[in-house]
């Protein structure tokens, strides 16, 4: 059997035994099996339908890793499934690579941190997996290809997280500290061939090429931003960053500025999800 075909056989099967209220989904109506629909995986996955439906037929190649901490997220898989399934996609685990992995502990840490908007980033700063609340608040990541989702392609070479904004001071920290968090990176991935694509497409910047050749070298911890929230305005957050032992990988906690009114608009924003709030005439 052919990875894709393997591949395509894992999904059906894990989708078969997910049961909707298991994962927060209202059982509508009778169903003919007991486990997602189709278009169910797709919504909690951040995925279309038609590329549910190719994969689970073998004609969608394979999905990236990103896609891969979706759909481990939303079948809620354990590690060793989720494991198994980056191997189907060709993301196997090799030594002297980043790890894209996100483990059952931190997804369940992200499950309970469901007030807070939370993502989960590999050592290069792309972006696996968040939670609903990080959607409502800072725009709904599925809507990028998996290609756009690096927090340093972005800000440095392609259109920043348009609801950020960030004082002069704040953003000039901000820049120097994740320029400086990449570099400890390539330290400790020196032979990462994807990294070393990151690293050269980001030096063809000006802006980034001048931090790099400060040879800095540090971890991003923390930073200070107002999201420009279309519908509740300025959110006044406090960003810090959790490194994951053994993965390696950053969850990033938003959380209310004190002395802000930040905690009732996210409060809000939890109630209302990605509901546009903007009155009809």
């Amino acid at each position: 059997m052919s990875d894709s075909a393997a591949l395509a056989d894992a999904l059906r099967g894990w989708r078969d035994r997910t049961r909707p209220a298991a994962v927060g989904l209202p059982r509508n109506g009778p169903r003919r099996a007991p486990g997602l629909r189709r278009e169910e995986l797709a919504l909690l996955a951040g995925i279309s339908v038609d590329y549910v439906v190719r994969l689970e037929q073998g004609r969608a190649g394979s999905p990236s890793a990103q896609v891969c901490a979706s759909l481990a997220r939303a079948l809620q898989l354990s590690d060793d499934e989720q494991a198994h399934l980056h191997r189907l996609a060709g993301h196997a685990p090799q030594t002297g690579r980043v790890p894209r992995v996100v483990p059952s502990s931190v997804r369940r840490i992200v499950d309970q941190l469901d007030r807070h908007p939370v993502a989960v980033y590999d050592a290069m700063w792309n972006l696996l997996s968040w939670n609903a609340m990080f959607a409502a608040t800072l725009g709904d990541p599925s809507d990028l290809a998996a290609t756009d989702r690096n927090t340093l392609v972005r800000h440095f070479a392609g259109t920043p997280m348009g609801r950020v904004r960030h004082t002069p001071e704040e953003e000039r920290a901000f820049e120097e500290s994740m320029v400086a968090d990449l570099r400890a990176t390539t330290g400790r991935y020196p032979d990462d061939p994807d990294l070393g694509a990151l690293v050269r497409r980001l030096c063809a910047v000006p802006r980034f090429a001048a931090l790099w050749e400060r040879g800095a070298v540090t971890h991003h911890e923390q930073a200070r931003k107002i999201v420009e929230h279309p519908q509740v305005g300025d959110i006044a957050v406090d960003c810090d960053v959790l490194s994951s032992q053994g993965s390696d990988l950053r969850v990033v906690v938003f959380t209310p500025r004190p002395g802000t009114d930040a905690r009732g608009k996210l409060d809000l924003l939890a109630a209302v999800g990605t509901q546009d709030l903007t009155p009809t005439a």
